[in-house]
């Protein structure tokens, strides 16, 4: 029986993270969720927060993530996310600037107001996790 699975996490830009794991936590849409080896298929929309893994190796990591989609498919875990953030760059002034930009956005369609909430809600997900 096989105890760790592929991970990996792309953003628009690159392939950020391509590992073994034996463990991952990662911030769904509706709270966290914690994803195993030999688990069933699985898509899930993530929300903001932080991405929490163990490696096949016993090393940990962390990764800051702004929505997406996570798929398990064959013992393969991917996360496809607008943005990826290692934990030292998580700052008050970049949250703070994510406020700033949120409060910017315009407010006038059903589109525009999911976009904004989800400006809000990833600055304030960074904030609770800014050191």
């Amino acid at each position: 029986m096989a105890s760790s699975f592929r991970l990996s996490v792309v953003t628009p830009e690159r392939e950020v993270l391509a590992l073994e794991a034996k463990f991952v936590a990662l911030p769904a849409y509706d709270g966290e969720m914690g994803i195993l080896a030999q688990r069933a298929p699985l898509l899930a929309k993530l929300g903001a927060g932080m991405l929490r893994v163990e490696e096949a190796s016993g090393a940990k990591r962390s990764l800051f993530i702004a929505g997406g989609f996570a798929q398990m498919v064959d013992d393969k875990l991917t996360l496809l996310t607008e943005e990826a953030l290692e934990p030292e760059k998580l700052t008050a002034e970049r949250a703070k600037a994510g406020l700033a930009e949120a409060e910017k956005l315009p407010n006038r369609s059903e589109a525009e107001n999911a976009r904004r909430e989800a400006a809000f809600a990833r600055a304030r997900a960074l904030g609770r996790l800014a050191r």
